[in-house]
């Protein structure tokens, strides 16, 4: 593995540990898995286009939230009600699209070499992702306790939930190399749930979420290549494992 896929997984698992606090706080729980499955049939278009997926599956992911917080105004809907019906869709299509070895790499993900290029986007867009979370944080949590209180406050509840729903599928087209479709949404969950048991306030759980998030992708990043096995399931397994673990504290 080498340094530029190592510090890249390392700010993605960071992003998605910060971003899945802020999902657990707002019952975003199943949500995180199945927006994640909407970027399918952007990875099949990119492919048939003979374009990189990341590209495919980004743009997808995006107007993907775009979407769910249009539709979620419109109908008044639960968000995980409206990114329920999208995944469905999303993935039904995209597996249409996307067939043999392309496909299994898209579901579970892989190891592979990253450019120059790529890790310094890639570090940007994780950049992007930390700085919203840790300097919107207050500003998040209050809409979520109270957004009668939060518009009090002068805080555009609207616009807060579309930013968090971009940087939330910014998020996932991160991890989809190293996780992919039907696991990214695990690794912004399973660290957070964990770091709120270990925790005793936000400040804390957000540091506990990031620390374990990127443990558990570095490490199973070296095992899938030793064991040559997909990236994903063996990244999740170890994030599971801290989270028992974590039973074990009363």
């Amino acid at each position: 593995m080498s340094t530029e896929a190592l510090v890249l997984s390392a700010a993605m698992a960071a992003a998605a540990g910060l971003i899945g606090c802020f999902a657990l706080v707002r019952r975003m729980t199943l949500a995180a898995d199945a927006l994640s499955h909407v970027a399918l049939p952007g990875i099949g278009v990119a492919l048939a286009l003979h374009i990189h997926p990341i590209f495919g599956a980004g743009a997808m992911l995006m107007f993907g939230a775009l979407l769910v917080w249009a539709v979620e105004d419109r109908s008044r809907l639960a968000t995980e009600t409206v990114i329920g019906v999208l995944f469905s869709t999303a993935l039904a299509i995209g597996s249409l699209i996307t067939s043999g070895e392309d496909l299994l790499e898209a579901l579970l993900g892989q190891t592979s070499e990253v450019s120059v290029t790529e890790t310094l986007a890639g570090l940007i867009a994780a950049a992007m992702v930390m700085a919203f979370v840790l300097l919107r944080r207050n500003a998040l949590l209050v809409s979520v306790v109270s957004p009668d209180i939060a518009r009090t406050a002068g805080i555009n509840v609207r616009r807060l939930d579309l930013v968090y729903l971009l940087m939330f599928a910014l998020t996932v087209a991160l991890g989809l190399r190293y996780l992919g479709v039907l696991l990214m949404g695990s690794l912004i969950i399973i660290p957070a749930a964990t770091a709120k048991r270990l925790s005793s306030n936000l400040s804390e759980m957000l540091t506990i979420a990031a620390v374990l998030a990127i443990i558990a992708t570095v490490s199973g990043s070296y095992l899938a290549v030793w064991l040559h096995r997909e990236t994903g399931p063996i990244i999740v397994s170890i994030a599971a494992a801290g989270f028992l673990l974590s039973l074990l504290r009363r």
